[in-house]
Parts: C-alpha cells; structure tokens; sequence
C-alpha cells in the first residue's frame, strides 16, 4: 500500500523528569532517540519530515521549527509544524514523540494496520499494555490533524496532545510494551541500553 506520508516528530520538551537533559539526544546502541525517530521516518519515505524543538543535530535532513512559545506543548508543537506545511499536505501524518526507542517497529505497526481502517476513520495510535491511547505513536489523516489544531484555542499552547483528537474518529492498536514504553527517567533509559545490548547479543 502506497500511501502520502509526512512527518512532524516531537523533541521540544522540558526533560523535567531528567533534570533537565535533552531526551532526544540520549544514545541507545550508538543511535540517539532523535536519529531513531528521523530513521523511521525516512524508512517509511516520509516527506516533509518535521521536528519541534531546538536544533538539535543540523546533520539530519529535517525541517525545523519551535512551537510559539516554546515549551508549550505537544499540541501546540503539531499547530506549529503544520504552520510551515505549504502547497498539497501530504495524505497522512505521523506524529511521534522523540523518545521512544522502539520507534521503527512502532511506525511498522502503525502502516501494517492502516489498510485495516474503515474509510470514516481518521487515524489510529498505538496502546500501551495497560490500553492507554499513545497519541504521540500515531498516524492521522493532514486534514483531519488540521482540524484538530484549528480548533484549539491559543493555539494549542498548554493543551494535551488528546485535545488535538477530541472529534475526530481515531481507531487504537493495541501494542507491546517494548513499542510504547518511551524514556521518562534515568531508570528507562538503563532499561532501554540493557534491553538493546541483549537483543544485539542474540542477534
């Protein structure tokens, strides 16, 4: 199935439960989440490719750009990069957060279900082992993430990403752990290395 992606990827956040580190640069087996997340992207031919947040590695052919103010938001993050989107959208967005180390089977997952949507479906996220929507594993129609950002007062500055998908019709796949499970704390990350080195020991 071929299909007209786009990408806007997350990596703008405060890293608060980290002191403060940049997330999006902590390196798992060699690779930084960031370059996890633009390599899934790029593996699904994904154009434009976007990411919110400052420049964090210029070697990456991406778009960047900041969320107005920054910090405000993974919404607001979404309203911003669709911003700089001109000409033909592409049909479909993935929209990702910049801490996932599974994010390439993640993305598989993702364009493995999309032909099993009903035609009035508009996108589909990602569910943690618990059933909680993952909205930042996802992939949604442009045009029905547009509608979404247009709705939001402020410009989405201080909304939760779920405020972006509050009317609009979004199927969840259920997920495993190791797809979902971002890095939140020093712990996650000592997990994610572990659990990386085991997987290449058996590889």
């Amino acid at each position: 199935m071929t299909i007209s992606l786009g990408a806007i990827l997350l990596a703008g956040g405060r890293g608060s439960r980290v002191g403060g580190a940049t997330k999006p640069l902590f390196e798992i087996d060699g690779t930084t989440l960031l370059q996890r997340a633009v390599g899934a992207a790029e593996d699904a031919s994904a154009r434009p490719v976007t990411v919110v947040g400052p420049v964090l590695d210029p070697t990456l052919a991406v778009e960047w750009v900041r969320e107005d103010r920054p910090f405000g938001g993974p919404a607001a993050a979404v309203v911003a990069a669709l911003d700089t989107w001109t000409g033909t959208d592409p049909e479909w967005t993935l929209l990702l957060a910049c801490d996932l180390p599974g994010v390439r089977p993640a993305v598989g997952l993702l364009l493995q279900s999309l032909p099993l949507l009903s035609a009035d479906t508009e996108g589909l996220c990602l569910s943690d082992t618990a059933g909680r929507p993952q909205w930042l594993t996802g992939l949604y129609r442009t045009s029905a993430l547009r509608v979404g950002a247009n709705a939001l007062p402020d410009r989405g500055i201080d909304a939760r990403a779920r405020a972006l998908f509050d009317d609009l019709a979004i199927a969840v796949v259920a997920a495993p752990d190791a797809l979902t499970r971002d890095i939140d704390s020093w712990e996650d990350l000592e997990v994610a290395r572990l659990r990386a080195a085991d997987d290449r020991s058996h590889s």
